[in-house]
């Protein structure tokens, strides 16, 4: 990476002007979507100042440099678990708590509702980051024994924070935690020895319990698992089936980026109603607006975004930065494969937003933190290049 002397260089510019497209496109896709008449409110407002809080996010964030992080890694992580542990201790009577479908995972404040685990993810990567930079000083020499001392701490980490957001319950932010995890285990120089088989018994265990929610229900029910559980899996394969209840969401999904066809209705063109499509389902509003070339775009632009991290990642020389990196990177990517999947019966629908698109405020600070977080690296890559972590001390 070229090294720069002045700060308007060793600025991000590149990657502020990819955050300016994706907030033009969620701008335009976000008021498409209101045409279906779901609510009254006008969210393009909204969206445009979470945007506004969002940079001032990056700016606070690009202010500290990597070595202060890496010093205030666990006291971030353990804020993020408080926060986590509030939303249980705090009783619903006080209105600071908020349900939604059925999710015990928001705080209702003046300002809005605010999801904590949506901070969390990049916390969580923060500590991760850091644990693995200190076990790599602390141990030059790998062994087998040094490895799963690794994996066993890696997992200590995420336990805590996973064992709240399952219990909300909140499956695919537990999703995202898993796939942040699998990503840094990968990266962190792990013997394939050793994740090679885990990683092979879960995608066993998973096709397992898949086949068996199919052929085997009796049983599953047994062991405590619920009947809505088995329809969500049902309504996946064959939504059509259950057309009336739990595939309705899927079908009008497929009907509303399917009748986009190759260059879509145009802007609030949309004739097919679907609920949530300013959030969760965005991607099906520009699918309908702007057909299969549309959403082709925003896939690219996504694969920019994520070219452009990496490219980051791999030019950073200091191994806190990079994991960070690595763990955004793997963040970013799963949020965008799972909210695109579902929309398209690649993958089962999980509460997942669409990474800069979707209406939110919690989840666009959250993404803006991370990316804050990049830009930190990269402004501060002149001082850090030569560092090892052991200096951050």
């Amino acid at each position: 990476m070229k090294i720069y002397n002045k700060p308007l260089e060793r600025f991000d510019w590149t990657l502020a002007f990819i955050l300016l497209l994706f907030c033009t496109v969620s701008v335009i896709a976000i008021s498409s979507a209101q045409t279906t008449g779901q609510y009254t409110i006008n969210f393009v407002p909204s969206q445009i100042q979470w945007y506004i809080v969002g940079a001032f996010i990056i700016a606070v964030t690009m202010y500290f440099e990597p070595e202060q992080y890496f010093k205030a890694a666990w006291w971030i992580y353990g804020a993020g678990i408080f926060l986590l542990l509030m939303l249980f201790i705090l009783p619903e009577s006080m209105d600071l708590v908020a349900r939604r479908n059925g999710a015990k995972s928001w705080f209702h404040l003046p300002i809005g509702s605010i999801q904590p685990a949506e901070f969390m993810k990049t916390f969580f990567i923060i500590a991760l980051a850091r644990l693995i930079t200190q076990h790599h000083e602390k141990y030059l020499v790998k062994t087998l024994k040094t490895d799963g001392m690794l994996l066993a701490k890696i997992c200590g980490v995420l336990l805590v924070p996973l064992l709240f957001i399952m219990l909300q319950p909140d499956l695919g932010t537990g999703l995202v935690f898993l796939a942040i995890t699998a990503a840094l285990i990968i990266i962190s120089g792990i013997s394939w020895k050793i994740i090679g088989p885990i990683f092979i018994g879960g995608f066993v265990g998973g096709g397992t319990l898949l086949l068996m929610a199919l052929y085997a229900q009796d049983f599953l029910l047994k062991l405590g698992f619920k009947k809505y559980q088995f329809e969500r899996i049902y309504s996946w394969i064959d939504p059509y089936s259950y057309a009336s209840n739990e595939g309705m969401h899927l079908i009008t999904s497929l009907n509303a980026i399917g009748s986009g066809e190759i260059f879509g209705k145009g802007y609030k063109g949309r004739e097919v109603y679907v609920a949530e499509s300013h959030t969760d389902f965005i991607f099906t509003t520009i699918g309908e607006d702007w057909g299969f070339i549309g959403t082709s775009l925003i896939i690219c632009l996504f694969f920019i975004l994520i070219y452009h991290l990496t490219k980051i990642t791999l030019e950073l020389k200091d191994p806190f930065s990079t994991y960070i990196s690595a763990g955004i990177i793997a963040m970013i990517t799963f949020h965008v494969f799972e909210n695109i999947g579902m929309t398209i019966q690649l993958l089962p629908i999980t509460g997942i937003p669409l990474p800069f698109i979707s209406y939110g405020g919690s989840s666009l600070m959250g993404n803006m933190l991370a990316i804050g977080l990049i830009f930190s690296m990269k402004f501060h890559h002149r001082n850090t290049m030569f560092r090892a972590s052991k200096d951050y001390e």
